[in-house]
């Protein structure tokens, strides 16, 4: 039996509970994919509160805590200013909120690229702090070593090829990748390394669709998509995106949801409530004992 905790609303702490169910793991994810063929293809999103992974939790094979929180919940420009500490905060609270997905934390920018050493203090540091089972780290082939390196020390490594946001100076922009033949070969040789160095799952980001069903044809692992293609093995979005909290999101994403609106006419009424002397009432506020 497995725990999971619950919001106690009467005193806003998150309570634990018993939850029947035992928590996926990195092998189970891994072996998904047998003789380069996937029965039911994988669901991930991300997760950064306690709160998201109960709702998400059930619904998904892997909760990915990514350095996307830099824009979705800092609101930084992008994923470089992210911390070691910020994302062991958030993946303590994804892992505390979940019971059934496995927990795949991001490794932030500058602190894996330097050495396989440094990549094992960053990664042994993020497992130990959050209680998350794996690391996502950008890169191919340079990565490769490096991947090797972690798995065989026991740190389960998922890799991420295409569009690498961590990398956005050095690419000029978000835009698609692959679109040359050098570019898309690099791309379908970086997935093939990380395959080889031990990752147990790959991310392909924002590619040309031929090229991610390459990749998927020619590793052994699970491939997740986003902006890449319906044949990969399993697909990932940043949760706000897919529930609708921005009115600006990549063309790849599909708005399952209109969160923003919800909230923002949620608020609407209570402004007007309290505005009105309506909010609050006598059932939101503590009377005499009669």
């Amino acid at each position: 039996m497995s725990t999971t905790f619950q919001l106690d609303t009467a005193t806003s702490r998150a309570n634990p509970t018993p939850a029947p169910m035992k928590r996926l793991t990195v092998p189970k994810i891994r072996a998904h994919k047998q003789d380069g063929k996937v029965e039911e293809p994988l669901v991930m999103l991300t997760a950064y509160t306690a709160r998201q992974a109960q709702l998400l939790d059930e619904h998904c094979d892997m909760l990915l805590v990514g350095d996307s929180l830099a824009q979705v919940i800092y609101g930084l420009p992008s994923t470089i200013p992210v911390t070691l500490e910020m994302m062991a905060n958030h993946a303590a609270a994804v892992v505390r909120g979940s019971y059934h997905a496995v927990v795949i934390v991001d490794m932030p920018f500058g602190s894996y690229e330097q050495s396989k050493e440094q990549a094992f203090e960053s990664a042994a540091y993020l497992l130990k702090a959050s209680g998350a089972a794996a690391v996502k780290l950008e890169g191919g082939e340079a990565m490769a070593e490096t991947v090797a390196f972690l798995n065989q020390r026991g740190i389960p490594v998922m890799g991420h090829v295409g569009l690498t946001p961590q990398a956005v100076n050095v690419l000029g922009g978000y835009g698609a990748r692959g679109r040359s033949d050098a570019e898309a070969k690099k791309i379908v040789g970086d997935a093939k390394a990380l395959d080889k160095a031990g990752a147990f799952a790959i991310v392909i980001e924002g590619v040309v669709e031929p090229i991610a069903i390459e990749i998927t044809e020619n590793v052994a692992v699970p491939t997740i998509g986003i902006g890449a293609s319906g044949r990969c093995d399993g697909q990932v979005l940043v949760a706000e995106d897919m529930l609708g909290m921005f009115e600006r999101v990549p063309r790849f994403v599909k708005k399952y949801g209109d969160i923003a609106e919800t909230i923002s006419a949620t608020a609407a009424q209570y402004a007007s409530e309290v505005r009105s002397r309506a909010f609050p009432g006598d059932e939101q506020t503590y009377q005499p004992k009669k």
